[in-house]
């Protein structure tokens, strides 16, 4: 027999939750099948068999959390038996239900149906009672005999009408049901991004630094990009991607973490990108994203994005990004300032490229500008160094040609040279 274990996925878990058995209790699985689907507090994964055989036992069921390398199940190997799997426990079965209460019968309430026929009446006051629905036996008549009048029947109704009480008051107007405050238990994933974001807010002195960039020709190559693919391939994200990456390379400081006693600046840029799911938001990583053409990037990202929706993502997918770009431009969002994703040093936050005039000269036209705005660590780096590495991607992004110059080779373009001021 072998256990299956709660893994251990990322230096951060301790625990973790089993969402939901794919494999079944007698099933047959593969080395490599999925068996279960966990819930970490980065994202869903699935969980495959390290072992063939048959899922003997299922030690921990669905919703259920329990500590990193915790045996969660069991598979019989070929040759071994399976035994007999547990019996579900048996559900208690519900109460008889009391035997409705037997309404009794309505009485029929008594007819008082006077005999019209001994009552003496004239005509005229007869057809007057029936428009007034007046009982004729309650009239007191004054005529022959007491023959009820004309006169009799309108002395009954005016006699009515002054004793007739007083209209009802209207019924008061029900209050309005105030609104219900509910509280929603957090997440795995959104008490970890609260977690995080406090700590970089309290811990990392941010300062931010924001430029505008004309997107035409970026709009524009992007176009012809995905004309010539024949498909919407290519992003404006994946164009400034491409661009933040490439600008990392003349600017380490913002490629960095701090430590506490230094500064690491890191040998590669791990590009992550902020996705927003419905259970929150997760930074899938695109690796080495500076040697990648934008084609490749598009691809990548397209495919971490997808796969992120389905829970399909593996948990190094989503860790050792070095810098994170976080763009609300399909939401029409003019400008925002983003948390520093820690240990990174900084955060590079898009809006969206809309159509704004702008003056060339003596002459003004219509351009479409977006904002950029860096969010950086202070101990780490200072607002020149910002506003430079800002002005390299604003060049990049305004050249468009310098960032898809390279894409079979896969090689960068020439960047600016820092200068020392």
């Amino acid at each position: 027999m072998a256990e299956v274990i709660m893994p251990k996925m990322g230096d951060a878990m301790t625990e973790g939750k089993v969402l939901r058995w794919i494999k079944q209790q007698g099933e047959a699985v593969q080395v490599g099948e999925a068996l279960a689907e966990i819930e970490t507090d980065k994202v869903n994964v699935e969980l495959p068999a390290d072992e063939a055989g048959v899922l003997a036992q299922i030690l921990v069921p669905e919703g259920q959390t329990v500590p990193v390398g915790q045996p969660i199940a069991i598979i019989a190997r070929p040759g071994e038996a399976a035994g007999e799997a547990p019996s579900a426990p048996e559900r208690p079965l519900a109460a008889a239900a009391p035997p409705a209460p037997t309404r009794a019968a309505p009485k029929e309430a008594p007819q008082r149906v006077p005999p019209e026929e001994r009552i003496k009446a004239s005509p005229l006051a007869r057809r007057l009672a029936r428009e007034h629905g007046i009982d004729l036996a309650e009239v007191q008549g004054t005529g022959p005999e007491g023959r009820i009048t004309k006169e009799d029947v309108e002395a009954h109704l005016a006699r009515r009408a002054a004793a007739a009480p007083a209209p009802a008051a209207p019924a008061p107007i029900p209050a309005a049901v105030p609104p219900v405050t509910e509280e929603v238990p957090l997440s795995r994933m959104r008490r970890t991004i609260a977690r995080r974001m406090s700590e970089s807010k309290q811990q990392a002195p941010h300062f931010y630094v924001t430029v505008e960039i004309r997107m035409d020709e970026a709009l524009s190559v992007r176009r012809q990009l995905n004309e010539a693919l024949g498909d919407k391939v290519v992003s404006v994200n994946d164009l400034i991607m491409r661009a933040a990456a490439l600008a990392l390379r003349a600017y380490p400081n913002l490629n960095a973490s701090f430590s506490g006693e230094a500064i690491r600046r890191h040998g590669e840029v791990h590009l992550g990108f902020a996705l927003a799911l419905p259970e929150g938001l997760i930074v899938p990583v695109i690796r080495h994203c500076d040697r990648k053409g934008v084609v490749e990037i598009a691809r990548e990202a397209a495919d971490l994005a997808e796969r992120a929706r389905q829970g399909r993502l593996r948990p190094e997918e989503l860790q050792d990004a070095t810098f994170t770009v976080s763009n609300l431009g399909m939401f029409e969002v003019e400008s925002f300032t983003a948390i520093i994703n820690p240990p990174q040093a900084a955060i590079l936050a898009l809006g969206s490229a809309q159509p704004r005039p702008v003056a060339e000269g003596a002459t003004v036209r219509v351009a479409h500008v977006m904002k950029a705005t860096l969010s950086a660590d202070h101990r780490v780096t200072d607002g020149a160094e910002a506003a430079r590495y800002l002005g390299e991607v604003r060049r990049l992004l305004e050249n468009p040609v310098l960032l898809v110059a390279d894409l079979s080779a896969g090689e960068a373009p020439p960047l600016r040279r820092r200068d020392n001021t």
